[in-house]
């Protein structure tokens, strides 16, 4: 693995990254059953495609209503019906956990001195939800949400967003991921990039 060097801030994408995307199914594994992981899988499956189809076509709107299009298309597919459960599922997406170590490596790269961010594909109140329910606020420097460009990840004008939010040339961030479409897409802009390759 190359080393990382020269970098002032660290730029975490949230939503499986930091944040565990599966955490809302799998809170309601009693009401799913067997369906919980391919429901979660397919959810987000199609919230990312989703994203990808509406940069395309220059037909930004707000992830929230990208997240509930892609809960409908997966419980469409799996024959649930149950409006009870796509309410639960949607308010549980808004107090995700975050994976164990976050808080931690967040608190480390503070003490040394880094500035640390979130660049996130999420709405500017979904990240607001998710960051204050896992207590992470303290730890970080900025919160950048792609609604300020009205488009999505891997669009360029997307990673410039830290650049100007953080005052660090793209060469002097590291950007982590555990999309790899997004580590490559921010590579391709210039960030120094780590994958964690979660799934």
């Amino acid at each position: 693995m190359d080393r990382i060097e020269g970098i002032g801030a660290c730029v975490f994408d949230a939503y499986g990254t930091l944040f565990d995307v599966h955490a809302a199914a799998a809170r309601c594994a009693e009401d799913l059953g067997d369906n919980a992981g391919p429901l979660s899988a397919m959810w987000r499956t199609k919230q990312l495609e989703y994203t990808w189809l509406r940069s395309l076509m220059n037909d930004y709107k707000p992830v929230w209503e990208v997240t509930k299009d892609g809960l409908d298309f997966a419980m469409g597919a799996l024959g649930l019906s149950s409006p009870e459960l796509r309410e639960k599922l949607l308010s549980l997406y808004w107090e995700l956990a975050p994976y164990p170590e976050v808080p931690s490596v967040l608190a480390r790269l503070r003490d040394g001195g880094f500035k640390t961010a979130i660049l996130s594909n999420g709405s500017p109140d979904m990240l607001r939800g998710a960051v204050e329910s896992a207590g992470l606020g303290a730890l970080l420097d900025d919160v950048r949400s792609v609604a300020d460009v009205g488009t999505f990840k891997p669009d360029p004008k997307v990673y410039q967003l830290s650049v100007d939010a953080l005052d660090v040339e793209p060469g002097g961030i590291c950007f982590v991921s555990a999309n790899g479409w997004d580590a490559h897409g921010a590579a391709h802009f210039g960030f120094q990039v780590v994958w964690v390759n979660r799934f």
